[in-house]
């Protein structure tokens, strides 16, 4: 009901202003123009028309301005959607980093039994006892074993010497305590006499 005894209102203004110019000027027509009553009347509605169409063209702009500014903010509002759809969205989560790669790790060497021999080359063993932590009993099953000369021991690999550990009765695990290996090698590169010297003067091998 508001609403359209509003839009009532103005066009009432809009006629009651068309007919009052209409008068003042079929009035001023007859007294200053001195124009008949057909002639007033036609100046009367001329003016009447135009007051008319004046009105309604401003009537016209009002209802279409807030139409014009309710499509803008509409637009306003649907270019913010995704920009507030994006801010609600979370951020994706990086996959961790890893500061170092790694490390490789080194697989054991399979154990395998070294090379052998059925008798010392030439028919002279070397002194197996020179080497620190063989006495004679192990010596003697060294020979058992297939091994005579220093080079074949100083060739056994971390394998081989896991073989002979596990094959000395009596005296497992004696290759790795008592550092066979490197012993032999040195004895190879350096000889016994010099071995023994170096070995008395407090040298570890």
């Amino acid at each position: 009901m508001l609403q359209s005894e509003n839009k009532q209102a103005p066009r009432f203004e809009m006629w009651a202003m068309a007919v009052a110019v209409a008068l003042v000027a079929a009035g001023v027509a007859i007294v200053v123009g001195g124009f008949s009553y057909v002639q007033a009347g036609f100046v009367g509605g001329a003016l009447a028309v135009v007051v008319i169409a004046a009105f309604g063209f401003a009537g016209a702009q009002r209802q279409l301005g807030p139409v014009a500014d309710e499509d803008d903010a509409a637009l306003v509002m649907a270019a913010d959607v995704p920009a507030a759809v994006a801010q609600e969205r979370p951020a994706p989560v990086a996959a961790p980093v890893m500061a170092h790669a790694p490390e490789a790790v080194a697989k054991p060497e399979a154990v395998a039994k070294p090379a052998t021999l059925t008798a010392a080359r030439g028919g002279m063993a070397d002194d197996l006892k020179i080497v620190k932590g063989i006495g004679p009993k192990l010596e003697l099953l060294c020979h058992k074993l297939g091994f005579y000369h220093f080079d074949q021991v100083a060739n056994w690999t971390a394998g081989e010497v896991a073989w002979v550990d596990e094959n000395l009765e009596g005296f497992k695990g004696r290759v790795t305590r008592d550092r066979w290996v490197p012993q032999a090698k040195a004895i190879v590169e350096m000889g016994p006499e010099e071995f023994l010297r170096q070995l008395d003067a407090g040298k570890e091998f």
